[in-house]
């Protein structure tokens, strides 16, 4: 083995490892892990066998080998960006969707406590203890 292989071989093998440790440690969901590990384990295998390169660059009609690697790369790094860009999107509809719902609900509150100690009901009332309870925790 070349030099350059031994230091793929070692980024490959980095890789698997660590994608497993934050698998384990819960910092990286299992539907992103599958696309890490199986880039990892494919850089494992192609470093071990390079003739598999070699004979799908021909199969694909690719005269540098090299350039089979950089086109498929590309094609990963497009669609890992287009997948977080519709994630990112979807989070930020929940985001807007979860603070309209907690405007509205600030408001309904503010509105029932206006109705409680208004003076068309009565004059300010005593609270319970527990709507005493319940304003302690809002503040």
């Amino acid at each position: 083995m070349s030099p350059g292989s031994i230091i793929t071989f070692v980024i490959g093998f980095i890789t698997v490892a660590l994608v497993f440790r934050m698998l384990r440690r819960g910092q990286l969901k299992e539907k992103y892990a599958i696309l890490w590990l199986s880039l990892g384990l494919v850089t494992l295998v192609l470093t071990a066998f390079p003739q598999i390169l070699l004979w799908t660059s021909q199969l694909l009609g690719v005269q540098v080998p090299a350039n089979l690697i950089f086109a498929v790369a590309l094609t990963l790094l497009v669609g890992v960006s287009l997948h977080l860009s519709w994630e990112l999107s979807t989070v930020e509809d929940e985001a807007r969707t979860l603070a309209e719902e907690v405007g509205i609900l600030r408001t309904t509150v503010s509105r029932i406590e206006n109705t409680l100690n208004s003076p068309a009901v009565g004059g300010p009332r005593e609270q319970s203890a527990d709507e005493a309870d319940c304003t302690d925790q809002r503040n």
